[in-house]
């Protein structure tokens, strides 16, 4: 074994190579065989010495090493690339005999009507289609589904996917490989997140499907620890077939040799009849199960007979779905109460006696808002036939207006809050009924921790366990609070000593400087994102002038637009909201009068564009706002008439893009110059086909 001690380049690549091999190992022993060899200090050990021998020799760092997983997903909206091959849907059979008729169609199309067909049967996961493309062995893309032949490209968040290897487990890897396969969110850890979520006072998990869908495509406010909670399940291979492999069974196996987790509960049947009894199986097993699953798939486990069979438009004619049948029960409405989520949304719920329905006793679901009870005509009082969604989430199916007795009630939401008694607001266009109280109790916490992220007051050191003790020992009963508190108070909570806390205290008074987009941003006022906020900042230059204005003021600036006027000008038109920002100016929170945007097609930067990309020393707010500024404009992507493109730490495929494309890249450095200097003179040029008058086309980026 190399040893530990030997500094040398060659020493290192093979330490390297040592610690990639022994953590992915690590890793493949805890997420898919639930075989841990090592604890969890000690893994940590040889991942941080990892990351130790390629920050001295970053020339040797590895495309496929385990320190790739924890690299931060993009920080704007996600590239599209085309699937290597389409990824199409599945027909249904809801029956028995439809799955038979399945098994006819196959034999007839084969000429094979008194011949059996073998077929494979694999369990249908309720969670988000991916392709994986490995080159030469090594991860390279991760896509979404999307329309089938376009996807989301979310590698960055896949590669937190700890059972989806980085780097195939074999010596000899096709070229190619589109491995498709299922995100699922296994039931124990849906769980576990909800409950964690509700400690923090953080709104559940509607299911595991949208909890898996919705990690794979967030941007900003990345949760790892969902991320981390997924599991891929492998199931086809489009391209990169191994010779020899030629049956689905067989491509099941090559894929768990490669290092995939397979579903387990996958079988292969002799004819028809084996497989209507598998999937019988498949139904009696649904409750047990660890991820959800809702309906059986079945497939023509000939590979040869696949190509025979071949696809429909948007399906294969080799594979169908056999989905499973709802899970009801009836039951009665006693009441409906009304609950209040992190983010101010009433949510109407209703209390029915107990009924066992999908394997658990049901006595709350959710009626989701005021819209939904008056669709579905909901009484006090009804019977009810209710199911669980997706086999986890209690869900009301209807009632049954003619088993009404007596005079069952009408319900209506409050129109005050029932947490704080503020004024509970429904905006225009939207179906939830929210409070805008900036300090309800049940919207606290999660507006104290949307105030200390960066690109609002970035205060580093406010993370999730401090704000819960706050919060708890009631040392921050209002927003404000959190700029009066003093270093003994902070010294007195948990793992707080006083170095810890005497940081936490400079950092509150450093975020005390800020700009008025930024403080826009923190108040966490509906649809006002770092955008809308700089819209305002730079109209009214200052906040008086925001509070004081009209709806129609508001609205008429280029940008707002209806729906988000309303719901700044609802925010500064309760009593508490603006006392609390008159506390927050008194308690030294200040920020410079907003410097107005030049006019269209003015400014230092007039005429160019901009797409940011990658980690940089600023927030991306702040750059946005400064090119804007000096007249320039910010799109998403690239394109050829692209001006710069600013990159950052870890930018991903803009950059490469750009560099493809000729388009200048600019460091922070160079940003900065070209902000207070200008952009470089360019050199005449011969007219072009972009450059010719009346052939210029919009941009769409």
């Amino acid at each position: 074994m190399t040893s530990r001690r030997d500094g040398t380049k060659n020493g290192a690549a093979g330490r390297i190579d040592e610690l990639v091999q022994s953590l992915e190992r690590h890793l493949r022993l805890y997420h898919l065989e639930d075989t841990p060899e090592i604890s969890d200090a000690a893994y940590d050990a040889l991942f941080r010495e990892l990351e130790a021998l390629e920050a001295s020799h970053p020339t040797l760092a590895r495309a496929d090493s385990p320190t790739q997983r924890v690299g931060a997903p993009p920080a704007e909206g996600f590239e599209t690339a085309p699937h290597r091959k389409p990824m199409l849907s599945l027909d249904n059979a809801m029956d028995a005999d439809a799955l038979r008729a399945f098994d006819e169609r196959i034999r007839r199309m084969l000429g094979r009507e008194t011949t059996p067909i073998p077929y494979v049967i694999e369990p249908k996961l309720d969670g988000a289609g991916v392709e994986l493309i490995f080159r030469d062995g090594t991860l390279v893309q991760g896509l979404t589904r999307g329309d089938g032949n376009i996807g989301e490209d979310v590698s960055a968040s896949l590669r937190h996917v700890l059972s989806i290897p980085l780097r195939l487990e074999t010596n000899t890897p096709p070229v190619w490989a589109s491995v498709r396969g299922e995100i699922v969110l296994p039931l124990e850890r849906f769980q576990q997140l909800n409950r964690k979520r509700e400690e923090e006072g953080l709104a559940p998990f509607v299911n595991p499907r949208n909890a898996a869908a919705g990690a794979l495509r967030q941007i900003h406010d990345v949760d790892l620890r969902r991320l981390r909670s997924l599991e891929f399940r492998a199931y086809h291979l489009a391209e990169g077939v191994p010779a020899g492999v030629t049956t689905q069974s067989q491509l099941l196996g090559q894929l768990r040799q490669w290092g995939f987790l397979v579903s387990p509960e996958s079988k292969s049947c002799p004819d028809i009849d084996a497989t209507a009894a598998a999937h019988d199986d498949l139904l009696a097993q649904r409750e047990s199960m660890p991820v959800e699953a809702d309906g059986s798939v079945v497939k023509v486990d000939g590979l040869g007979l696949q190509d025979e069979l071949g696809t429909l438009s948007r399906s294969p004619r080799w594979a169908i779905a056999v989905k499973f049948p709802p899970q009801q029960a009836q039951t009665r409405i006693e009441d409906i109460i009304v609950s209040v989520g992190r983010t101010g949304a009433l949510t109407p719920v209703a209390k029915v006696e107990p009924v066992f329905v999908g394997g658990v006793t049901v006595s709350n679901l959710s009626l989701h808002n005021q819209d939904e009870i008056e669709r579905k005509d909901v009484r006090i009082g009804d019977v009810a036939i209710i199911q669980r969604a997706g086999d986890v989430i209690p869900q009301l199916v209807r009632v049954l207006p003619d088993q009404r007795t007596g005079r069952p009630r009408r319900f209506r939401l409050p129109k005050a809050c029932p947490a704080c008694g503020s004024e509970a607001v429904r905006l225009e266009g939207e179906v939830v009924t929210r409070c805008a109280n900036l300090d309800c109790p049940a919207q606290l916490k999660n507006n104290v921790l949307h105030i200390a992220r960066r690109g609002a007051m970035d205060i580093d050191g406010l993370g999730e366990k401090v704000i819960d003790q706050l919060v708890e020992r009631k040392l921050v009963t209002r927003i404000s609070d959190l700029f009066a508190l003093t270093q003994d108070q902070l010294e007195g909570l948990e793992r707080m000593g006083a170095k810890s806390a005497s940081n936490l205290i400079t950092r509150l008074d450093q975020a005390k400087e800020t700009t008025l987009s930024r403080f826009l941003v923190s108040l966490g006022i509906r649809h006002v994102g770092a955008t809308v906020a700089d819209l305002l900042a730079t109209h009214f230059g200052d906040l008086a002038p925001l509070i004081a204005a009209p709806t129609e003021e508001v609205e008429a600036i280029e940008g707002v637009g209806p729906i988000i006027a309303e719901a700044v000008t609802h925010f500064f038109a309760d009593d508490r909201n603006r006392g609390e920002v008159a506390r927050l100016r008194e308690l030294g929170v200040r920020w410079e009068r907003a410097a107005p945007r030049p006019p269209s097609g003015e400014g230092l930067l007039a005429g160019r564009t901009f797409v940011v990309t990658g980690t940089l020393p600023l927030p991306r707010s702040d750059v946005k706002r400064r090119i804007a500024e000096a007249g320039g404009k910010v799109t998403g992507s690239v394109s050829k008439k692209t001006s710069f493109v600013v990159v950052g730490s870890d930018p991903g495929s803009k950059a490469r893009k750009a560099e493809e494309l000729g388009v200048t890249l600019l460091d922070a450095e160079g940003l900065e110059r070209v902000l207070t200097e200008g952009p470089p003179e360019e050199p005449d040029a011969a007219p072009t086909s972009e450059s010719v008058p009346g052939s210029d086309s919009p941009e769409t980026d």
